[in-house]
């Protein structure tokens, strides 16, 4: 990939991204929402922008500063975890609202914008998901908010897929990684997911435009 668009980049799973493919070569754009984290991209040697995907205002300064960008791919990571309650206990609005606004309002809000900034037929956008959105392999309720989210986050690229079918839409699982979200219990480092899946992606072609992949390339259950 030669230039890249990473949307939430500032820690973990898309600091990772940024890490390995600026050291790959690759020209890379990558967005935090805080100076601190713009500090660390920029270290590193991306293009750091300023991106909050759960403000509109925010969302419509970015797009406006892309001007006329063009990317081979783009890395949707953002996302926030929410409360790890499981159904036996209620939300408020407030708690449902923080975790689908950014989790799924960045896709709806941003996917249709910065189609036209993707190379067209080349052109790939991955969305990170968890294979917490997976109806068929959930065994519990833990975390139902977030498991809610990411299944619609799958539906999301799905659909979208259906549409813009002169790029690649794909929904990935990073797997269970070790950053703040995942903990230390978790199996993998996130240099190893990253490095999985930057191989996956590079592997893509269109027969696979639409589909729920792990970081593996193994396709996974809805």
């Amino acid at each position: 990939m030669k230039k890249v668009l990473i949307i939430g980049a500032s820690r973990g799973i898309g600091l990772e991204f940024a890490r390995q493919l600026c050291a790959s070569g690759s020209l890379v754009f990558a967005t935090s929402r805080d100076q601190e984290g713009l500090d660390r991209l920029k270290a590193l040697g991306a293009k750091a922008l300023q991106l909050d995907v759960a403000k509109p205002k925010s969302t419509e300064h970015f797009l406006s500063a892309l001007k006329a960008e063009r990317f081979d791919c783009v890395l949707h990571v953002a996302g926030v975890l929410g409360p790890r309650s499981d159904a036996t206990s209620a939300l408020t609005f407030a708690q449902f609202d923080e975790v689908m606004h950014t989790n799924v309002g960045c896709v709806v809000q941003m996917l249709p914008a910065l189609a036209k900034h993707l190379t067209p037929v080349h052109g790939k956008w991955i969305s990170i998901s968890s294979v917490m959105a997976s109806i068929s392999l959930t065994q519990d309720s833990a975390a139902w908010v977030y498991k809610i989210s990411k299944a619609a986050l799958n539906m999301a690229i799905h659909s979208a897929s259906k549409e813009h079918k002169e790029l690649l839409l794909v929904a990935m699982s990073p797997g269970w990684v070790q950053t703040d979200m995942g903990t230390s219990a978790a199996p993998l480092s996130a240099k190893k997911s990253v490095s999985n899946m930057l191989k996956t992606i590079g592997s893509l072609d269109h027969s696979d435009t639409g589909k729920f992949l792990n970081h593996d390339g193994l396709e996974l259950g809805w």
